[in-house]
């Protein structure tokens, strides 16, 4: 199962790879998915970083993995 495409606000996510950004969020950044639209053939997500960054995925290209509550990075870093 994808856990990308099951994705709801709230969810706690660690980037793996995100693609095409100029100021990309650096890979295994954490953060809280704030909103999420679906597309036909993909999916916007708002995530709300830990470092205090906010800035949207594509899935795909871009790529994350959902953190379940026994992981360590599941609760928020201050900024």
């Amino acid at each position: 199962m994808n856990q990308e495409t099951n994705l709801k606000a709230g969810d706690r996510v660690r980037l793996v790879s995100m693609a095409d950004d100029p100021d990309p969020i650096p890979a295994g950044a954490t953060g809280t998915v704030a909103r999420v639209y679906p597309h036909s053939d993909w999916t916007q997500v708002d995530v709300d970083w830990d470092n205090g960054r906010s800035l949207m995925l594509s899935i795909p290209p871009d790529r994350i993995e959902v953190l379940d509550a026994s992981d360590p990075d599941f609760q928020p870093k201050g900024n």
